[in-house]
């Protein structure tokens, strides 16, 4: 399968593409760095793996940098999974309504956007196609701090669940990944005792694992999730 990955080039990002390769698909990999670490998995899957570079806060620009330039109608796209994002943390009474939009640019518009694109590519190919976002279990258990963060994901998820409904009589399926906290970039900037303290709120008192985020999405991308759409998948250490 041709796959889209937002986000490729650390973390969950990176994670997700390893798995996909592993399993024997082709990746085509979208990120603002170009790390280290993506090279490396570069080298290991000549071939099967290709990067651009892009800025994803650009809405507007995404059909052409992306699905253009990029995954042209050439490509058959079977499955994009939207895992970039970007995090505004702060309480509400401080909220900044510059930060908030540019928050919106990347973690809800230009996926609306890359769905729209996305679905074209499938539609154009006949393809029974499948869509995956990435989300926050912050959009379902409240944190301090988090509220804004929280709603963009909270609108990626409802947008999900409606573009199922749209686009399922025709094949394509969406659904959403719900990871709980885990040991990535985006949570680096928390001190141990408030990991600690998060942790403590799941059933298995530990951080989430980052691979079994990325296996999950490669299961849903699969023909082995055929039947599976419009839903939240919680991967979240049982959090409460």
């Amino acid at each position: 399968m041709n796959i889209l990955v937002t986000g490729c080039s650390r973390g969950v990002g990176l994670e997700i593409c390893r798995v996909l390769l592993e399993q024997g698909n082709t990746v085509y990999g979208v990120a603002r760095s170009y790390t280290d670490e993506f090279k490396e998995l570069e080298v290991e899957y000549a071939g099967r793996l290709f990067f651009k570079c892009v800025d994803l806060s650009d809405s507007k620009g995404v059909r052409k940098t992306i699905f253009k330039e990029f995954v042209g109608n050439g490509v058959q796209l079977d499955s994009y999974v939207n895992n970039a994002a970007m995090a505004y943390d702060d309480i509400v009474t401080n909220l900044n309504l510059d930060r908030l939009k540019a928050m919106y640019d990347v973690n809800v518009f230009t996926p609306m956007m890359m769905t729209k694109y996305a679905i074209r590519n499938m539609l154009l190919h006949h393809t029974k196609g499948s869509i995956v976002h990435i989300s926050s279990i912050s959009a379902h258990t409240g944190y301090k701090g988090l509220a804004m963060y929280a709603s963009s994901k909270g609108a990626l998820e409802a947008f999900s669940k409606d573009t199922a409904r749209e686009w399922g009589q025709l094949g394509v399926r969406s659904n959403v990944v719900v990871p709980g906290f885990m040991e990535t970039k985006m949570s680096s900037a928390l001190t141990e005792d408030q990991k600690d303290r998060i942790y403590k709120r799941t059933s298995l008192k530990a951080a989430t694992s980052v691979r079994s985020v990325a296996e999950t999405v490669a299961f849903l991308v699969s023909d082995k999730a055929c039947s599976i759409t419009g839903q939240n998948v919680h991967v979240d250490n049982g959090t409460i």
